[in-house]
C-alpha cells in the first residue's frame, strides 16, 4: 500500500436541517460516505488524500459544500457540478435519548446522475488508478441501476491494479424499489469488497440474518470483516482471527448521527497507517464515542 494512500469516498452529501427542541432548525451539511471522508481526512493528519466523488448543482448550496470540503483537505476534483440541478436535504428529528429519525428530500437530486452524464467518463477512468475506493449502500442506491454497473466496473478494474475495497453496508429500505432489488445490488459487489464495515440491525434487515454468526458466514470471501452493534461490542474477523472490542461509555448521548460512519473512518484511517484491527477498533469507538456527544453528522474539528 501507497504509505501515502489516496482514497476515493463515492456517494452523495446533502443538506442537513437539525431540528431543535423548540421546533428551530440548524443547518448544515451531511450524508454518509460524506461524514466518512471527512472523518478520514482528520485522522489521517495528513498522511493520505481523500477525494470526494459525487454530483452537486450550481447553487449556492452545493458552492457552500464544497468550500467547507475544502477547508477539510478533501479534493474536489471528482466532484460535478450539473447546471440548473441541486443536492438532496434530510432533516434529523432527535428524541431524548439522541435516537433520530430522519426526513428525506432527494428524489431529484444531482447525485442520481453522477455516473451517467458526459462528465464522468473521466472521472471513471480515473478511480481504478485510486489506492482506496469507499462506497456504501447508500451509494448503490442513489447511484441507480446505471451508475451501479459503471461502479461494479471500477470496482472490478480498481482491485485487479491492486487497490483495496472497502464497504459500508448502511442499508435504507426507503431508497429502494424492493428488498429483493437491494439485496441483488449488493450481492452484485460483495464479491470484489476486501473490508466489509457492516452495521448489525442493517443485516438483519435485508438479508434476515439471525444472528452474527450468519453474517460472518456469508462474508466468508471478505478479507476483513467488521460488524458494529451500536453500543454493544464491535465484533471483527481478519486474517483468520476474531476479535470483541468494546466500545468506550458515554454519559449523555445528544444525537447518534454518523456514530457509525465516523467510526468507519478511524477504523479505516487507523489500518491504512498501519495499525491491527484492535488498535483500529479502538479508534473507531473513542471516535464515534465522541460525535454522539454533538448534535449534528460533523463536530467541531477541536
Amino acid at each position: 500500500m501507497n504509505p501515502t494512500p489516496r482514497i476515493a469516498c463515492i456517494g452523495e452529501c446533502m443538506i442537513e436541517l437539525q431540528q431543535r427542541h423548540d421546533g428551530s432548525l440548524q443547518q448544515s451539511f451531511g450524508g454518509d460516505t460524506l461524514n466518512s471522508a471527512v472523518y478520514l481526512s482528520r485522522e489521517l493528519y495528513g498522511q493520505g488524500r481523500v477525494d470526494y466523488v459525487t454530483a452537486l448543482g450550481d447553487d449556492s448550496f452545493s458552492e457552500a459544500m464544497c468550500r467547507s470540503w475544502a477547508a477539510e483537505g478533501i479534493g474536489l476534483e471528482r466532484v460535478q457540478r450539473l447546471p440548473g440541478r441541486l443536492p438532496g436535504l434530510y432533516c434529523i428529528q432527535t428524541d431524548a435519548q439522541g435516537e433520530r429519525r430522519f426526513l428525506y428530500w432527494r428524489n431529484e437530486a444531482a447525485v442520481r446522475d453522477c455516473f451517467t452524464t458526459p462528465a464522468a467518463a473521466p472521472i471513471l477512468a480515473a478511480l481504478p488508478g485510486y489506492d482506496v475506493l469507499y462506497f456504501s449502500g447508500i451509494t448503490l442506491a442513489v447511484l441507480g441501476s446505471v451508475g451501479r454497473e459503471k461502479l461494479l466496473e471500477v470496482l472490478i478494474e480498481a482491485r485487479q491494479r491492486g487497490a483495496r475495497i472497502v464497504f459500508d453496508n448502511n442499508y435504507r429500505p426507503r431508497l429502494w424499489a424492493s428488498v429483493e432489488q437491494a439485496r441483488a445490488a449488493y450481492r452484485g459487489v460483495l464479491q470484489h469488497v476486501d473490508l466489509a464495515l457492516l452495521t448489525l440491525d442493517d443485516e438483519q434487515a435485508l438479508f434476515g440474518f439471525a444472528d452474527s454468526a450468519a453474517v460472518f458466514a456469508a462474508y466468508a470471501d471478505c478479507a476483513e470483516v467488521v460488524l458494529k452493534r451500536g453500543a454493544e461490542p464491535c465484533l471483527i474477523r481478519c486474517a483468520g482471527e476474531s476479535f470483541e472490542v468494546p466500545g468506550q461509555r458515554v454519559e449523555k448521548v445528544v444525537d447518534t448521527t454518523a456514530a457509525g460512519d465516523s467510526f468507519s473512518a478511524a477504523y479505516l484511517a487507523r489500518r491504512l497507517l498501519g495499525g491491527s484491527p484492535l488498535q483500529a477498533a479502538e479508534a473507531g469507538h473513542r471516535l464515534a464515542s465522541q460525535v454522539i456527544q454533538f448534535p449534528g453528522a460533523l463536530i467541531p474539528r477541536n
